[in-house]
């Protein structure tokens, strides 16, 4: 079975398991990781084509099941692509994803036509990362509106930068919202508790959560975010952190 690279700081349980979004590597998901090392044991996982796992290439659910064969029993927390990675996850393996977050997350693209515009799409942008070179696509790509409210460090940005362009595009290919299969229709089958965090300012996943809690059931729960946009936890640590940490005090105590 493919392991991928880890992190593990912190003690207590449960574990936790943290996951990066695309371009990131698990030091991006630190100060997450900083707030909770002091009460659980924290995984910080490089997803695949990603940091200390760039050499690793998998789709979305051969990348759940090498994530839940590197971490096993844990609490699964992912951002964006990471989101889609947990999500996989605590479908795929229910037994070991004890419970679930996802930070602007999506269960992927239901429309046939929409999603085969976005594999497309996708390809395109693998092609120009191939072109252009991982420096310059990162510049690219935190200009994007979606992350007007991120300030990037430079070492943020170092860090993304050893992100290589293959591994980039291999993962766009391989394991971008295109190349996914919709879960939509799968989220009713959850049973662990799930919390679904989106920023405020970020519309589109602040209805992808509230849609996902409506077909997830009771066990399923949304926070939003004040005056965040896509990178929640980033922009807003604390609250998203105490967020986090507060919904899992009342899983314990039920």
């Amino acid at each position: 079975m493919t392991l991928l690279h880890t992190t593990t700081i912190g003690e207590g349980m449960p574990q936790v398991a943290l996951v990066h979004g695309f371009t990131q590597t698990s030091n991006s998901m630190r100060p997450l990781a900083n707030e909770f090392s002091s009460r659980y044991t924290v995984k910080l996982v490089d997803a695949p084509n990603h940091g200390g796992s760039s050499d690793i290439s998998l789709d979305c659910s051969a990348g759940a099941d090498a994530l839940c064969a590197t971490v096993g029993d844990a609490v699964y927390i992912g951002y964006s692509m990471g989101a889609r990675l947990c999500l996989h996850a605590a479908l795929q393996h229910p037994e070991q994803v004890q419970s679930l977050v996802l930070i602007s997350g999506t269960a992927g693209i239901e429309n046939h036509e929409q999603r085969i515009d976005r594999r497309s799409s996708d390809e395109q942008l693998a092609n120009h990362i191939e072109q252009v070179g991982t420096e310059a696509f990162i510049t690219e790509w935190l200009s994007r509106p979606m992350f007007s409210n991120l300030r990037s460090s430079p070492a943020d940005i170092r860090d993304r930068n050893r992100n290589t362009a293959t591994s980039l595009a291999n993962s766009l290919r391989l394991a971008g919202t295109g190349a996914q299969q919709s879960l939509w229709g799968s989220l009713d089958s959850l049973e662990m508790p799930v919390l679904l965090i989106a920023g405020e300012q970020d519309e589109a996943f602040c209805s992808n959560a509230a849609r996902m809690k409506e077909l997830i059931g009771d066990n399923a729960t949304v926070a939003i975010v004040d005056n965040s946009g896509h990178s929640v936890h980033l922009e807003q640590l604390t609250n998203c952190a105490g967020q986090i940490l507060n919904w899992l005090d009342q899983q314990a105590n039920r």
